[in-house]
């Protein structure tokens, strides 16, 4: 059964491509160690994507930094806004309002794949930014791969258990697309790649060797040439 609107009529449904952060005001995800401790303190940091800023709210907290997000959830920009950070309501995958080199860092965190225009928004980064922290689920995970071939759908595991049609993930990438969507926009080197340490000693062999196959979740910082 479905709305007026066309959308599934089904309570118990997951639906994020209009995230409400009101019920959701905190969060901390497994990542937000790494990104805190590749920043320096005091660094100007640009958050893109911020949702309800709790990565911006640490990395002010732990590192002193002065922060800007940019969100284009309302609530999300809301609950930021409580929290006392500096965030502007808009797109990250267009022309951003800020001038060239006017931070150190801009950091994406699992947001590049949710975007329209992805090429854009790391462009723009580049731009405004010496350095780039970049991180997004590996859809080439080895599990995503089984998945598909065995069942021949989608595989829920890297769209955060959304199916499909109801979710933001637009753009599934692995770290192949990464490195040739970074050569694409060109100007940027890759100064570090987080390898996952967790787990007996052939799994993190087998995460460094191969980690297109083998990490789910890939983290990098890259470096604006010249």
């Amino acid at each position: 059964m479905t709305t007026p609107d066309g959308h599934l009529d089904d309570p118990e449904s997951n639906d994020n491509r209009n995230y409400d952060y009101t019920r959701h005001p905190d969060s901390d995800r497994s990542e937000y160690p790494v990104i805190v401790s590749w920043i320096p303190a005091g660094a100007r940091v640009l958050d893109l994507g911020c949702g309800n800023g709790a990565l911006l709210a640490r990395l002010t907290a732990e590192k002193g930094v002065t922060g800007t997000g940019v969100e284009l959830s309302p609530s999300g920009v809301r609950v930021c806004r409580e929290r006392g950070l500096n965030v502007v309501e808009g797109r990250i995958d267009e022309t951003l309002p800020f001038a060239d080199d006017a931070f150190d860092y801009a950091v994406c965190n699992v947001t590049i794949q949710m975007v329209m225009y992805p090429e854009v928004l790391l462009r723009e980064m580049k731009r405004v930014a010496r350095y780039q922290i970049v991180s997004f689920p590996n859809f080439a995970f080895w599990r995503n791969r089984i998945d598909l071939l065995l069942n021949g759908r989608m595989p829920k595991r890297m769209l955060f258990e959304y199916t499909w049609y109801a979710t933001g993930h637009i753009h599934q990438l692995s770290f192949r697309d990464f490195r040739e969507l970074t050569e694409a926009v060109g100007g940027l080197r890759v100064v570090r790649r987080y390898d996952e340490r967790s787990g007996s000693l052939l799994r993190r062999i087998l995460m460094t060797r191969w980690p297109n196959l083998f990490q789910m979740l890939g983290i990098v910082l890259l470096e604006k040439r010249g």
